[in-house]
């Protein structure tokens, strides 16, 4: 098992690695991790949306059966290597803290990702999804209108709360990722916090662009602007949150030896909100 201090060394080089990507690779590599997390969200609702007693009869268990399924997703991507936009919210933080890269490689990094997840996302939620008819019947498809409809009837507040939730735990699992090293020990430290802030209800912004558009495209009546404004903006920024500021923040000042002291770190974020 990696340390810390170790595990902090090994995100520095994948950081560093990410900037010599070009932009083909990495419109690529984030298509593929939106699809990928779209497969988690696909299976997670053939299991939990075909068991309609379970939802009845135990609703908790029913959400553990949902976020039990989910993590499929971040294990494709960690295990085979794609490119996750939540995931890089925390990447780069410790080596801008210690200088080793600009804050506009890391922009840079974000927006092509974006891009990317929302294109493979929305690739497996029409091709895949939606022109296979695999959630077109109940009971799976009162479970795509459910989940869409109570993704876009929170107000901003809330679903930014539940974005800094949601991403919080998923850096998390990615750092506890790295920190294994076998793949049956990533595989268990990628499940454990994903499984987590899918069954608590958090908000990820990239599987909500497979979520909501799967339910636009099965007719729920939620519009592309209700989506957007609703859902995906707050989310996004409460994921940039979780992860940049609850992850990659605090554990690249506490083992990246930056030598970092408080001022620099108040510094360096009124740098990002500037360059927000």
């Amino acid at each position: 098992m990696n340390t810390p201090n170790e595990g902090i060394k090994i995100i520095n080089e994948i950081a560093l690695n990410k900037e010599g990507y070009t932009v083909k690779k990495t419109l690529i590599l984030a298509f593929l991790a939106g699809a990928y997390v779209a497969f988690g969200g696909l299976l997670a609702i053939t299991i939990s949306g075909g068991s309609p007693e379970i939802i009845a009869r135990n609703p908790g268990f029913a959400k553990f059966l949902f976020g039990a399924a989910f993590p499929l997703g971040l294990i494709l991507v960690v295990l085979v290597g794609a490119e996750l936009f939540t995931g890089n919210n925390a990447y780069f933080i410790p080596n801008i803290l210690s200088k080793k890269q600009r804050v506009i490689t890391m922009f840079k990094n974000w927006g092509l990702v974006y891009l990317g997840n929302f294109i493979g996302a929305l690739f497996i939620a029409y091709v895949i999804t939606h022109l296979t008819h695999l959630v077109s019947k109940e009971p799976y498809l009162d479970m795509v209108y459910s989940i869409a409809r109570g993704k876009t009837s929170h107000s901003f507040l809330v679903t930014f709360i539940k974005g800094i939730g949601a991403n919080w735990l998923v850096c998390l699992a990615l750092w506890q990722g790295i920190a294994a090293e076998n793949s049956s020990g990533k595989i268990i430290a990628i499940w454990l916090p994903v499984m987590a802030f899918v069954t608590l209800g958090f908000e990820h912004s990239i599987a909500n662009m497979y979520f909501i558009p799967l339910s636009i495209f099965e007719g729920s009546g939620i519009t592309w602007s209700t989506f957007i404004f609703k859902n995906l903006i707050p989310a996004t920024l409460g994921n940039i949150v979780g992860g940049a500021l609850f992850v990659g923040l605090p554990y690249g000042y506490l083992f990246g030896n930056t030598g970092t002291t408080p001022q620099k770190i108040k510094s360096k974020l009124r740098q990002l909100s500037r360059n927000a």
